[in-house]
């Protein structure tokens, strides 16, 4: 009988999910024959017409990163899917690959390093958010007269309120999360420094910030927004708040001018990115509601 695929699955308290695999070298040589065959239909062989050569002649000019990403990419997803179910993982990100052992004749070892979204206890949220804002709205004589009057805007009530649950709701947020958003935000800004025909390095001294700086900069951020929009969700499925089908449309008709771009956001995926955002809204407007 052919070895199994085997994974061991190890948690950590932010909530971070690694699973091990090893993967039987029979199975890896397997679908090595597989994969090289591929990859060999569009490697050209001088004195061969391309994708007729040999695949041992092929095989040769194939890098071999390219062999063993190939190989894992096969054998690993139904592993990965079954893994998922045993544990009953449920996954905020997929998984990030990593192959810690590749040598011939023996066992691969393949590391899946994903997350679990954390547990969040929202607390008497409401009544910590109407007691701030009642707190900010009374009046004392340090504040002046001119502020005696005035009322806070829809804007700073839901300042506000943003404050009062960053700072009264707790998040335990798995690094990897984190990390993913900060080299989001950094591969955005190296593609906005590079259209305008900047350097990264002369971007940073015009700020007086170093690459460490920014980096700081951008996990304090990811942190916070990460966190608001964990306790948002929270709030609104706790509110039972729902997003229609027709809310999705008008936004995708609102924020798609181009026929292509609209085409580009009115997919499966999109749409259910739209409808977070939109039942986020929708919570952090229930909540301005109360005061």
């Amino acid at each position: 009988m052919a070895a199994k695929i085997t994974s061991t699955v190890a948690k950590e308290g932010d909530g971070t999910v690694q699973i091990t695999f090893s993967l039987p070298w029979e199975e890896v040589q397997k679908a090595k024959e597989g994969v090289i065959t591929d990859l060999a239909k569009d490697v050209e062989v001088p004195g061969f017409r391309k994708g007729k050569a040999p695949v041992s002649k092929a095989e040769e000019k194939i890098p071999m990163e390219t062999i063993i990403q190939k190989i894992v990419g096969k054998l690993l997803p139904d592993a990965l899917g079954e893994a998922i179910t045993k544990e009953k993982l449920k996954l905020a990100i997929y998984p990030h690959i990593h192959v810690l052992k590749a040598d011939t004749g023996e066992p691969w070892q393949v590391v899946a390093e994903t997350c679990e979204l954390p547990q969040i206890s929202l607390g008497n949220y409401k009544e910590l958010v109407k007691g701030a804002i009642k707190a900010k709205q009374i009046w004392t004589p340090e504040k002046g007269k001119d502020e005696k009057e005035k009322e806070l805007s829809k804007e700073e009530k839901q300042q506000e309120v943003i404050k009062v649950l960053l700072s009264s709701i707790k998040i335990n947020i798995p690094k990897i999360l984190v990390e993913e958003e900060v080299n989001a935000r950094l591969t955005s800004l190296l593609d906005r420094i590079e259209k305008l025909g900047l350097s990264l390095d002369g971007y940073l001294a015009s700020l007086g910030k170093t690459p460490e700086g920014l980096r700081g900069d951008y996990t304090k951020q990811a942190e916070e927004t990460l966190a608001l929009d964990l306790i948002l969700d929270k709030i609104g499925a706790e509110e039972g708040l729902k997003v229609t089908e027709g809310e999705i449309d008008e936004v995708i008709k609102a924020s798609a001018a181009d026929p292509s771009l609209k085409e580009k956001l009115n997919t499966p995926e999109q749409r259910r990115l739209i409808s977070g955002i939109l039942r986020r809204r929708a919570s952090l407007d229930s909540l301005t509601s109360l005061l």
